[in-house]
């Protein structure tokens, strides 16, 4: 079951807050369900709340087919870190290009100097790491496209913000 919403109350200007955006999820979520794009400087917005950003980080898994080059670009100039890989295709013509490991690598080492970890996912792979930040003292926000989150992970985060078509690109 997820837990209702806290009010907004609970966000405060001064808490360091780190944003941890899993790229690939977040496309295919706004891709399916809305047949749209993220807006990332609405969703930075919508995450920040206010609040001091100590780091923004983007994950990226590119391909040699498709020039990211410009996506990149623009996550930067917004003040996003960007790290990517490209998609690994192995002997048996299956693909691995996630950045599980890394997010949580990260968060883990970066959640000592933050008061909030904004996980930027729907996928359920992210559920012992919430529980594990929470445990050491760190409220996690967990930011997604409710159709697309699994409900371990909602119930899990501190809070879930529940995202919708206010930040992808309109028309």
């Amino acid at each position: 079951m997820v837990r209702p919403h806290k009010k907004r109350e609970d966000v405060y200007f001064e808490q360091r807050t780190g944003i941890f955006v899993d790229v690939q999820n977040m496309f295919y979520s706004a891709k399916y369900k809305y047949r749209a794009k993220i807006d990332y400087a609405k969703l930075l917005v919508q995450v920040a709340q206010g609040r001091k950003i100590v780091r923004a980080l983007a994950y990226i898994v590119t391909t040699p087919e498709i020039d990211q080059s410009g996506f990149i670009k623009l996550l930067e100039e917004l003040g996003i870190e960007v790290k990517w890989k490209e998609l690994k295709l192995r002997p048996d013509g299956t693909a691995k290009g996630d950045w599980d490991m890394a997010i949580a690598i990260d968060s883990i080492s970066m959640c000592d100097k933050l008061d909030v970890v904004a996980l930027v996912s729907g996928d359920g792979d992210f559920t012992a790491l919430v529980e594990m930040l929470k445990a050491k003292g760190v409220r996690v926000e967990v930011y997604s496209f409710p159709a697309n989150t699994s409900e371990e992970l909602k119930c899990a985060a501190t809070i879930f913000f529940p995202l919708d078509e206010r930040v992808l690109f309109q028309g």
